[in-house]
């Protein structure tokens, strides 16, 4: 049997929130058929197989024998068992067409297994090159015709003797996209309720000692009024300050939905077996010793997360501080945390537990409320991937706060937070911003692609608010959890004091920000309002002496104005002004305003209580970042979300081929001529090129090119031509050329295998188009300036495949080098469209072409009317690189 890529494999998370594994089938699978066989009832045969008599030793040694490639079968297995087989078999006439088949266990139908067996078998096919299904129905099978109608996949349906012949065009069209959107968040919001709406608690390792974790953990739910039943798991006693306690969790006799489980590592493993055979639905592990201790800690990790995800539930952990839910309703402290947190509308992840204790603090003192708090660990199973889909779906959260120290699917996380973002805003800081990690790469876009240009690039695309700190990232929450999102950049600063108005005002311009023109009436209002003496411009300086109520009233002034979209209001206390009173004419002036009011009360005692909902910061700079940050979300928001286009003039069959060849030859790099065909199958015009091994051959290519052209050397051991004297440009005739020739073999020797040579084009403006399979993050789509300079100027973008046509623009709009594009100095202006096509081109050949590990060009000319790549170079690899931990699907 043929060998697969690892990521064929996945739990995936039913409609239900339980999960189950798909696999592709193995030869020792054929027991498990004949049971799935077995267990169908009359009916499920039925419809299964039209009424034909199948299931027996043949069809099982058929699906166990599939080649993987022509006839691929995947199993779902869940408790130990095989509860479901899908297989497709490619049509040998038609090999872009497929005849595919399902059959599910009876007692997971119903439940989405169904439809994400036909997602995954899909995503197979399309691999292999498969664009159609065919299904044969009956007509009876209502369940089987609704995995079908709902998939989201074009379908054709024809009746003929009772049986529909169904088929699905298996191309991923919005529509699909948004179904499986839709299927995703209802399946994590079903699977993450175990934990935050649990009926029955059980804490495992609970003593009565205070001060140890499992104490005090217990002390926390029961003290902070949790309305669900509590037990505790405790060997010799029989309860503990009140609450039961039983010396096994099979022991406790009501049903349970969530354990905290608290004991060492050693003990980790027997009390989830426990918990397995109880039926519990969520683990929260808090025992640190996994594997953030080393080899033999992630293999105790693996050994745990295999026992949970066979029995089909979810683990937040280990090595966390446990989860809160602050909802009237719930009320769960289960973390050993020393202070509760309010009730609010911000739920949090971190992904360190010693941060989360200093966090829930931190929140206490800025009088933040908490909807839900999550300490993911070690992220072995839950990741920031299912809580946000949650989050999105919670009525009691409106912004999303993470703590990010690495990504599990980088790529799914972006695609999830994308949508949920333009619904709740997500702050998130990533640590680990050096560019240590860094990886050796052999071409300038591999090089050039750090790990945290990466995480800005996805933020980017996912409307992600960043932060560089945690203080921060609370700055940024206050104000989304208290004002609206600004309409735009244009903010006006009110004051009594200039001092601070003016480090306003700077902040404002260095973070993007713009200080609003005052419109004619409101500069009107303000002189009647204020004194002679005060700047009535923004920022507005109402000098020392101004009241409560100057304040309110300027306030109000300064929000009715059309030209101001945001407003940031700092309070010197002078001897004659309380702040209460100015902090409540604030509010009042604010209420009911649909712009965002700051505010900057300077001083030992900071914003008074009766400033709320409006946010106070320390220092004005403090302010504006807050608020640059969540304009600019706000900006991304109101943007349109920009589709993945079809670009014309694609031959999706050519660079296959093309690809197929080379990796027959092996995995490594194209030659020149292979390259260039490559990226011409997608429609990227290139110069004229002809590969040569001697001076005759150049003086014959340069003939038919015509002069001037250039001559560059080529070899596997050559990496950068000019920093090697392999280029001569602008060769003007035949005997200039044969020189160049000889002079760059004499000087190369054998590195030279063999030459290039290229029609000379002048002019223009050199840009760098690459791409690079990063092993954490997918595919990545690069632009920047190129030629010689690629490497010392570092302007370059990065963006996560696939494109959108608004993501290849903004790449183009991101480049410092714009500017060139766009006439510098009285240049000629040149065509910045043909460089958005050329992105989109690029990231329509990832798609058709997965196995590029690399690919530059080097440079792209772009010229006053289209772009013409000069050099390409090319990395292929069969090799698919496994993630790291297998990680759930929705």
């Amino acid at each position: 049997m043929a060998t697969y890529p690892a990521h064929y494999e996945s739990d995936v998370v039913l409609r239900d929130g339980t999960t189950v594994r798909l696999r592709p089938v193995r030869s020792d699978d054929a027991p498990g058929l004949g049971e799935l066989f077995g267990r169908l009832s009359d009916q499920s045969l039925y419809l299964r197989f039209l009424g034909i008599p199948a299931g027996n030793t043949a069809e099982i040694e058929r699906l166990v024998r599939a080649d993987h490639d022509d006839e691929f079968v995947i199993v779902a297995e869940a408790g130990g068992r095989l509860r479901g087989v899908a297989s497709y078999l490619r049509d040998p006439r038609q090999r872009e067409r497929a005849e595919v088949a399902f059959t599910i266990a009876d007692a997971l139908q119903g439940r989405g297994l169904g439809t994400r067996m036909l997602e995954t078998l899909a995503a197979i096919a399309r691999e292999r090159g498969i664009r159609t299904f065919d299904a044969y129905v009956s007509h009876e099978n209502d369940l089987m015709m609704r995995v079908f109608l709902d998939s989201g996949f074009q379908i054709e349906r024809q009746l003929d003797s009772g049986v529909v012949h169904v088929s699905l065009g298996l191309e991923m069209t919005p529509l699909y996209e948004s179904k499986a959107a839709e299927r995703s968040q209802a399946a994590a919001v079903a699977s993450m309720k175990s934990f935050f709406d649990a009926r029955a608690t059980v804490v495992v390792g609970a003593n009565r000692e205070r001060g140890r974790i499992g104490a005090e953990i217990l002390h926390n739910i029961a003290a902070g009024g949790y309305t669900g039943r509590l037990s505790a798991v405790h060997p010799t006693a029989s309860s503990i300050d009140g609450v039961p306690a039983y010396p096994r969790v099979t022991a406790v006799p009501d049903a349970i939905d969530l354990a905290v489980i608290c004991v060492p590592a050693a003990a980790v493993p027997a009390v989830v077996d426990d918990c397995i055979a109880k039926g519990v639905k969520a683990l929260v592990v808090i025992s640190a010793g996994f594997s953030e201790t080393g080899p033999e800690g992630r293999a105790a990790e693996r050994q745990i997360l295999e026992k949970v995800r066979t029995a089909g539930i979810r683990l937040i952990g280990p090595n966390c501080m446990g989860i809160i839910n602050t909802d009237p309703a719930v009320r769960l402290n289960a973390t050993f945390s020393p202070v509760t947190p309010i009730a609010g509308r911000v739920a949090f992840s971190t992904q360190s537990g010693a941060l989360g204790l200093a966090i829930l603090e931190y929140v206490q003192q800025l009088n933040l409320g908490i909807s839900t708090f999550v300490s993911v660990g070690n992220k072995a199973d839950v990741s920031g991937n299912d809580l946000i889909q949650y989050w999105a779906d919670d009525p009691r959260t409106d912004v999303i706060l993470l703590y990010l120290e690495s990504f599990g699917n980088p790529r799914r996380f972006a695609q999830i937070a994308r949508r949920v973002a333009r619904r709740k805003p997500i702050v998130a800081v990533k640590s680990g911003r050096s560019p240590a990690g860094a990886r050796a790469a052999s071409s300038h876009t591999g090089a050039l692609a750090a790990s945290d240009a990466v995480v800005d690039a996805l933020f980017h695309q996912a409307g992600i608010i960043r932060t560089v700190t945690v203080e921060e990232l609370f700055d940024v929450a206050a104000l989304l959890a208290h004002q609206p999102l600004p309409a735009g950049p244009r903010m006006a600063v009110l004051s009594n004091a200039g001092g601070p108005a003016i480090l306003a005002a700077d902040a404002c311009e260095a973070q993007g920000l713009r200080l609003a023109p005052l419109g004619a009436g409101t500069v009107a209002e303000l002189r009647l309002l204020l004194p002679p003496a005060a700047s009535v411009t923004n920022p507005v300086d109402m000098l020392a002496s101004a009241t409560p109520e100057q304040f309110g009233r300027a306030t109000r002034i300064l929000l009715g104005d059309d030209q101001v979209d945001s407003l940031l209001v700092i309070f010197i206390p002078p001897l004659v002004t309380k702040a209460g009173e100015v902090a409540r004419a604030m509010v009042a002036a604010a209420d009911g305003s649909a712009k965002p009011v700051l505010a900057n009360f300077l001083g030992a005692r900071g914003a008074p209580p009766d400033l709320a909902p409006i946010p106070s910061y320390a220092f004005p700079e403090a302010a504006v970042a807050a608020l640059a940050r969540v304009t600019a979300y706000g900006a991304w928001r109101r943007r349109p979300t920009g589709t993945v286009p079809a670009c014309a003039g694609v031959e999706a069959r050519a660079a296959r081929d093309i690809i197929t060849t080379a990796l027959a030859r092996g995995d490594g790099w194209l030659p020149p001529d292979e390259a260039q065909a490559l990226i011409g199958a997608v429609g990227i015009a290139a110069v004229s090129t002809r590969l040569v091994s001697t001076a005759d051959q150049a003086a014959a290519a340069a003939s038919r090119a015509g002069y001037p052209v250039v001559l560059k050397a080529v070899g596997p051991e050559i990496l950068h031509k000019s920093d090697v004297g392999g280029v001569t440009l602008d060769i003007g005739d035949e005997r200039a050329l044969r020189s160049a020739f000889e002079t760059m073999k004499g000087r190369l020797g054998d590195t030279m295998t063999a030459a290039l040579v290229q029609q000379m084009v002048g002019g223009g403006v050199e840009l760098l188009v690459g791409a690079v399979l990063d092993p954490t993050f997918g595919p990545l789509v690069a632009c920047g300036s190129g030629g010689v300079l690629v490497d010392l100027l570092r302007d370059t973008v990065f963006r996560l495949h696939p494109l959108t046509e608004l993501d290849a623009a903004d790449m183009v709009e991101g480049l410092g080098s714009v500017r060139l594009l766009r006439g510098y100095r009285g240049r000629p202006r040149a065509d910045e469209g043909a460089v958005v096509d050329v992105l989109l081109r690029v990231s329509a050949l990832l798609e058709i072409c997965p196995e590029i590990q690399e690919l530059d060009i080097n440079p792209l000319k772009v010229l006053g009317r289209g772009a013409r790549a000069v050099d390409v170079r090319v990395r292929v690899s069969r090799l698919v690189v496994p993630p790291s931990t297998r990680q759930i699907a929705y």
